[in-house]
């Protein structure tokens, strides 16, 4: 069962972003997870890389220590399973479904599939420590 001190610190992050129609795109990088008094601050840096060329790429989210994800905006995004598993975020019109994966930890991914009128994607994350 994981915890929230289990992702405090820097990571390796790659990932694949495969499109209904075949197109791919991926993005190398950093994630890091810094402690806060209400959870932690994440904060990815890298680079997307599309057909149409390289492309410099940030994001940030809040975690609680109940493991609940806030866009930066403080809206409400997601929960993470502590055992791994499944879970969902509706964002009207669109459906995003996620996988998470600690089975082979400290390694871990999370797989999205994205379902809506204008997006058929899935895309996977993984992190490894350092």
């Amino acid at each position: 069962m994981r915890s929230l001190t289990d992702f405090l610190g820097d990571w390796t992050l790659t990932r694949t972003i495969l499109q209904s129609d075949g197109t791919e795109g991926r993005f190398e990088g950093r994630a890091r997870w810094e402690a806060t008094d209400e959870g932690a601050e994440y904060h990815e840096t890298g680079h997307l890389i599309l057909p149409q060329g390289r492309f410099a790429a940030e994001r940030r989210y809040r975690w609680t220590e109940t493991l609940h994800v806030f866009f930066e905006d403080g809206r409400f995004f997601h929960s993470v399973p502590a055992q791994g598993g499944e879970t969902g975020h509706w964002c009207d019109p669109d459906q995003y479904d996620v996988t998470y994966a600690f089975g082979a930890w400290p390694e871990w991914s999370c797989r999205w599939h994205v379902v809506g009128p204008r997006k058929n994607y899935t895309m996977t994350s993984v992190y490894r420590r350092g």
